[in-house]
């Protein structure tokens, strides 16, 4: 029986103040969307309420680039957050902004965060980031504390494993988990974004990490799951989670249920296929009526089971060719 696909990942802006090296191919320049066209928080709310919602959309993630970027991220957050509709939202961040933004998006509806922690050793952690000078990585340690404290439950931690940059960390990362409860998940590695440094560094099998993480503490299955893909377990004794999205070793796309919105409005169905998507701006301000676009996107969830990272080779090339920033993740 086909998943029910209920969780929208939106994109707020594609802009970020970072330049992850999985994320951005180094040196170039990235062709920014312009601010007017943004889908507008009118234009997504509408977008919400006369079409993702009555198609059986509950759950949403924001994102970005860096959603903080976005001048009205607090009151996107109050309005989503506000529809009687929404079981869940969330967002995912680098939390370099967040020490002053954590209390006014709790306050606005948010409980749930996840932040990119690629590494606690901070020059480490510049290399991965990008930028010169003093490390970000204080002011993203601040973020999180801050959001502890405010009381962001879960608290969660993406790790993007790349072999021979911070491979060797993740016991430290690991060990998160076990006074706080705070839940780190592992990611391999995509050929997205990057794809130079991953034809150089590959990636690590999950399946790797979860034995070094056995072999020093054991592993049990967690008690629950979050909305996304990853396989979760627990350190016994434990406060926290690990958890492991394993898209390469172990393509999930039989149990995917989401989709994921752009920025500048271009629904898509697929993280690493481009065929089958839809620009809900363009149809939204050539005054196409609400039906037509609901069915539009009915027709793009019907076939979603279709249009998947195995059937990536046949996707259409040239048309929506954008790096993980810019799509959100």
């Amino acid at each position: 029986m086909p998943n029910r696909i209920d969780y929208l990942r939106i994109s707020l802006i594609d802009r970020c103040n970072f330049r992850c090296q999985y994320c951005m191919p180094e040196g170039e320049d990235l062709a920014y969307v312009r601010q007017q066209d943004w889908l507008t928080l009118d234009e997504l709310l509408t977008l919400l309420k006369a079409v993702f919602i009555p198609l059986g959309f509950t759950r949403f993630r924001l994102t970005g680039g860096e959603p903080l970027l976005r001048p009205d991220v607090v009151e996107i957050v109050r309005a989503i957050a506000a529809l009687p509709e929404t079981a869940d939202l969330a967002m995912t961040t680098n939390a370099f902004l967040l020490a002053d933004k954590a209390a006014a998006l709790y306050q606005a509806g948010l409980r749930r965060i996840n932040i990119s922690l690629d590494s606690l050793d901070p020059t480490i952690f510049q290399q991965i980031v990008g930028g010169r000078g003093r490390s970000r990585w204080y002011e993203v340690w601040q973020g999180i504390q801050t959001a502890h404290r405010v009381g962001f439950a879960p608290l969660k931690l993406n790790v993007v494993v790349i072999p021979g940059v911070n491979d060797h960390e993740v016991m430290e990362l690991a060990a998160l988990t076990l006074e706080r409860e705070w839940h780190v998940r592992f990611i391999e590695f995509m050929p997205i974004g990057n794809g130079a440094l991953f034809g150089e560094k590959g990636w690590i099998d999950s399946e790797a990490i979860r034995q070094q993480i056995r072999d020093r503490w054991g592993l049990v299955d967690a008690a629950v799951r979050g909305n996304g893909p990853a396989d979760v377990f627990q350190i016994p004794g434990a406060k926290g989670t690990v958890g492991f999205i394993s898209q390469m070793s172990e393509c999930f796309c039989d149990r995917c249920n989401r989709m994921r919105l752009s920025a500048d409005g271009w629904l898509r169905p697929c993280l690493l296929n481009e065929i089958g998507q839809v620009n809900l701006r363009s149809l939204l301000r050539t005054g196409t009526p609400m039906t037509e676009i609901r069915d539009r996107v009915a027709h793009l969830v019907d076939i979603k089971p279709e249009i998947n990272y195995k059937q990536r080779e046949s996707g259409t090339l040239g048309t929506y060719s954008r790096t993980m920033s810019q799509i959100g993740g």
